[in-house]
């Protein structure tokens, strides 16, 4: 702007901050610039605890916004948001640690709260956050921070009976990201359903939590003993289906296969995926409520997360166990 009206920063920063210090003929020039430019002048105030002072903003942050997973999560959350007049920031962290704890440090002067979806930060940088800022972390446990989770444990119980039932001895896990408390819990979910229907259960190791990732485990499913395969998320079920089908495998004659979210591709690809359904909506917007609630003075519990159920969709992508065609 100082460029283009040919004056310096100073004079422009004084045109919007302290508009009496610069003649009018002056002002006026730098105010047709910045209308022509799309300037928008925007207060940023000082952090304040509470009250008619706050920011009116939440940071929500998501580890990877490609993931349809998070599409609903995101859309409960801002509306549970703009119904109470707060708008929602959003910051993707991509996977890492890093990249959200820089984030986290660059929006914290001018959000009221934040709220942290599957969160790649150690438990010790997370509790620290929350001693700066009402916080409250989605899809994982955190001792000390208020938490909202889905009920890992008995959407994966669910679906090892599923298996169980249709007479699979030997299942997969299809792990996520090592970093996710929501993988290591569905992980130490499995393998006790898994001994108590007395099934053998091993543990597939994706690089990546997308269907990229998933596609990159078929050779390993393939040649392995499992004929039932329960993924950590759908990206990775659907990545898995795909890569087998292209080898020429059957789902589910040759291997069944189970998902967790029950995000909208599970229902578009054929055969339609079997999945553990989260309330992926509900937990944005009531992990949203607490933190207002918070913010506004409430007691947080911080001793148990709030659980939100979980319920097992059947599709076509899980069948009774069958001799698989040797290739």
């Amino acid at each position: 702007m100082a460029r283009v009206a040919g004056v310096s920063t100073s004079t422009v920063s004084r045109a919007f901050a302290r508009p009496g210090r610069v003649s009018y003929a002056t002002a006026e020039k730098i105010r047709a610039v910045a209308q022509e430019l799309g300037y928008r002048a925007v207060s940023v105030r000082r952090p304040m605890a509470q009250g008619r002072n706050r920011r009116g903003t939440i940071a929500l942050v998501v580890a990877d916004i490609s993931n349809p997973a998070y599409f609903e999560m995101i859309r409960g959350a801002e509306e549970e948001a703009a119904a109470s007049g707060y708008t929602m920031l959003l910051a993707h962290t991509r996977e890492s640690g890093v990249i959200e704890r820089q984030a986290l440090e660059r929006s914290m002067d001018i959000v009221d709260g934040i709220v942290l979806s599957s969160s790649r930060m150690s438990d010790a940088a997370i509790r620290d956050m929350a001693k700066q800022k009402p916080t409250v972390v989605m899809n994982r446990g955190v001792k000390g921070v208020a938490s909202v989770v889905t009920d890992n444990a008995r959407g994966v119980h669910e679906v090892v009976k599923h298996l169980a039932s249709l007479g699979h001895r030997e299942i997969s896990y299809l792990a996520g990201p090592e970093a996710s408390w929501a993988d290591s819990s569905r992980w130490q979910a499995a393998k006790r359903a898994a001994v108590e229907y007395s099934l053998r259960i091993s543990k597939v190791q994706s690089e990546f939590p997308t269907m990229d990732g998933g596609a990159r485990t078929a050779e390993q499913i393939a040649t392995g003993r499992s004929s039932a395969i329960l993924a950590y998320n759908d990206q990775l079920a659907l990545g898995l289906m795909r890569k087998l089908k292209a080898t020429g495998y059957r789902v589910p004659t040759d291997f069944s296969v189970v998902g967790f979210d029950n995000s909208s591709g599970a229902a578009l690809i054929e055969p339609g995926l079997s999945t553990v359904a989260a309330p992926l909506h509900a937990l944005g917007a009531t992990a949203v409520r607490n933190l207002l609630a918070i913010s506004n003075g409430a007691i947080s519990t911080r001793g148990e997360a709030v659980v939100l159920p979980t319920r097992l969709v059947l599709r076509a992508s899980t069948a009774p166990y069958g001799q698989r065609e040797s290739r």
